[in-house]
């Protein structure tokens, strides 16, 4: 009899704490009175503001969230929630006011603590108030040091002062928080991040450093296409010209698609080294291996037009038009070539035929995370902060290759 009075007292144990467990689920003790969880979500205003929110409607989710609110005053889940909305809104000081008011609330869990408290900080960041911002995601972190919104968010404010070094200590804490499966990206913003160290060490001039910081960067993730182009560069303030070409054309063989960041500085250190032809040939084997390349074209006809030979260099640039009519550079270039050749109405007609359709801008580059755009290449997006996220976009020419080509003259 004893083993089985045992057996039923840990039967009727088990039995109450899943009944407890449940009950917890949808009941919350606040202020010594139990709080049904279920009531404000259950209410129509609830609903119909998820509703609203969902298609965008701002202004009527809010104010089908403050009727909600209305319903349970303990209650912390639809006050957050108004308070992002009214950050989302650009009501700043309305949203610190609210998440700063659940906050003096007693009996917050720790959970919902270090929540609000993130909230907080969006809201003070959103507003430009750095130092508040910094200091409430470190007090987000004291709570819960593997908040990865927190270390995220932290990391950001610093890289935003380039204060690189913290940036990259916040990003390694993020990293070890992460799963597997986001490594691989860690990685690459780490190597980013060393890059930027190594900037600054390059500012300093002090080029041992510097060295040191873009290697890592390599040695972190091989194709952070800048610091192949930086050690280039500490390679050309060193004197060695040779080793800054050396860095410069393994940029090229690593990442082909960017190999037009390292042309000016390639066409240059072969002039000074006496080996042009070296140059040329670089362009040529681009161009062999991605025909729709129009800036090695581009490369290739300025040194071309260099060399005494505009009418070759003219040839390129069509068929860089032919390729991508649009970005002002090349336009600039046909009509510096054509000048040379003192506006010979031939070519001149060949150029208006080839470009007679096309819009000139300079060519767009965007980032893939937000839609932010640029006119240049940017290596960290200043909108939403992320690393190597930006591709050139491209419009599809108004009539075929073949077509543009083929004009008199070809």
């Amino acid at each position: 009899m004893g083993d089985y009075a045992l057996l039923l007292a840990v039967l009727v144990s088990l039995l109450v704490g899943f009944v407890v467990g449940k009950v917890s689920e949808r009941y919350r003790l606040q202020q010594g009175q139990l709080v049904d969880r279920r009531k404000v979500r259950g209410s129509p205003h609830y609903l119909q503001g998820l509703n609203f929110l969902i298609s965008g409607q701002l202004d009527h989710a809010i104010e089908e969230f403050q009727r909600a609110a209305a319903l349970n005053l303990d209650g912390v889940e639809v006050p957050i929630v108004l308070g992002n909305l009214y950050r989302e809104k650009g009501q700043v000081g309305r949203a610190i006011q609210t998440h700063q008011q659940i906050l003096q609330r007693p009996r917050l869990s720790p959970h919902e603590h270090s929540y609000v408290l993130l909230c907080l900080g969006f809201d003070y960041r959103h507003g430009g108030f750095v130092d508040r911002a910094l200091e409430t995601f470190r007090e987000v972190l004291r709570l819960d040091p593997q908040n990865r919104d927190a270390l995220a968010n932290l990391e950001k404010l610093h890289a935003d002062q380039h204060q690189w070094q913290e940036a990259y200590e916040i990003r390694q804490r993020l990293a070890a928080a992460s799963p597997p499966d986001e490594q691989t990206r860690h990685r690459s913003i780490l190597a980013f991040l060393e890059n930027e160290l190594g900037r600054e060490a390059l500012k300093r001039l002090d080029y041992q450093e510097a060295t040191r910081c873009f290697e890592a960067a390599l040695d972190r993730d091989p194709v952070t296409v800048p610091a192949y182009l930086n050690l280039g560069d500490v390679r050309f303030h060193e004197g060695d010209l040779s080793g800054a070409i050396n860095w410069w054309e393994r940029l090229i063989r690593v990442s082909p698609d960017r190999s037009y960041l390292a042309f000016d500085r390639l066409a240059s250190a072969h002039a000074q080294m006496g080996t042009k032809d070296r140059f040329a040939g670089l362009c040529r084997e681009i161009i062999a291996g991605n025909p729709q390349d129009w800036r090695a074209r581009l490369a290739l006809a300025r040194h071309l037009t260099t060399a005494g030979q505009p009418q070759q260099a003219f040839d390129l640039v069509l068929e860089a038009l032919a390729t991508n009519p649009y970005p002002v550079t090349l336009h600039q270039a046909a009509w510096q070539i054509l000048s040379q050749l003192d506006l010979a109405p031939a070519q001149v007609e060949r150029y208006v035929a080839a470009n007679r359709d096309a819009v000139f801008f300079q060519d767009p580059h965007l980032c893939v995370r937000c839609h932010y755009r640029s006119t240049e290449l940017l290596w960290q997006c200043p909108h939403c902060h992320e690393w190597n996220t930006f591709v050139e976009e491209r419009i599809t020419p108004s009539r075929d290759e073949g077509e543009w080509l083929s004009q008199p003259g070809r």
